[in-house]
């Protein structure tokens, strides 16, 4: 049977209203099947015309819409994580405020969590603001593929994160048990990712592009820094210390992560696009996709360490 579910979506003073409402209206007008639900965590206090956009989108939403008001700036991890409780069904669907939604994307996704998966993902179009209504294949977007099926998203995870964050959709029990969002500035995904994964989860990605992810001018500068790096060596250490991660991979992943967050922009930007997408120039991109695998809900990563206990699960 269809399950209910939740819309999760995060805002903050810094989020464009324009950007918020095509992202409210791509993820819930749109939709083939819409959500039953909207939270929208409001992240301290917004601009007046950002919160005249929420207030519109609000009263013109086809689904309920509650509004989660935060006093004071908390950051994503505890917005997100306030959100989550605040949420009245189990599966809980991801969104960023300034991406967009294909129609299809929950008719997609949804079916595999209704067949027994815990997270499930997809692949994502890179754009920017001149190509945004050229549709999710010009030639000047960019393709993220992940991983697809659960051995190869955990093998992926020893060194980067096996999901695209703003296309997720997850059962909230599976996030609860593995601890929730944790503060870990930029990386709180990747984190809380890595340890539903040690947790057992089932896990799958649908290769489909089903998000249409939005870049600017300073989307490669913000993934590195010295910010950005404590994270990163803070993130490394963790799931080394849980038994996630060999010495081996600490030691290959301090280096090759912890090198990219301090390499000069161009080189940052060159390699991340040469090692996780591709060029929309293909032409009919979606034609050379890898079929999706079948899900089989009983199929997880494999043995793995419980983070919580420190033991074999």
């Amino acid at each position: 049977m269809p399950e209910p579910f939740s819309l999760l979506l995060p805002v903050y003073r810094g989020d464009d209203p324009g950007h918020v409402t095509r992202a409210f209206q791509s993820t819930v007008h749109d939709q083939l099947r819409r959500p039953d639900e909207v939270v929208v965590v409001q992240d301290g206090l917004v601009t007046a015309e950002l919160a005249s956009a929420l207030e519109r989108l609000e009263s013109g939403s086809p689904v309920p819409v509650r509004r989660l008001r935060l006093h004071h700036n908390v950051g994503l991890a505890q917005a997100l994580q306030c959100g989550l409780s605040a949420c009245r069904h189990e599966v809980v669907a991801r969104m960023d405020a300034d991406d967009i939604s294909l129609p299809h994307r929950f008719a997609v996704q949804l079916p595999v969590i209704e067949a027994g998966a815990d997270l499930v993902g997809s692949a994502m179009v890179e754009f920017s603001d001149g190509t945004a209504e050229s549709g999710p294949t010009t030639s000047h977007d960019r393709l993220r593929v992940p991983p697809l099926g659960p051995r190869a998203i955990a093998a992926a995870a020893r060194l980067r994160s096996p999901f695209n964050h703003p296309t997720v959709i997850y059962r909230r029990s599976a996030v609860l048990e593995a601890g929730g969002y944790r503060d870990l500035p930029l990386l709180e995904d990747y984190w809380l990712f890595s340890r539903m994964i040690a947790a057992g989860a089932a896990v799958a990605n649908v290769a489909e592009p089903l998000v249409m992810y939005r870049v600017d001018a300073g989307s490669y500068e913000r993934r590195g820094g010295l910010r950005l790096l404590r994270s990163e060596l803070g993130l490394q250490r963790r799931l080394h210390r849980e038994g996630f991660t060999s010495g081996r991979e600490l030691a290959r992943n301090l280096a090759v992560r912890g090198g990219y967050r301090v390499v000069p922009v161009s080189l940052r930007r060159a390699a991340y696009r040469r090692a996780f997408t591709v060029s929309g120039h293909r032409g009919g991109a979606l034609d050379w996709l890898p079929v999706q695998e079948p899900v089989r809900p009983d199929l997880r990563p494999g043995v793995h360490r419980d983070v919580r206990k420190g033991e074999q699960a």
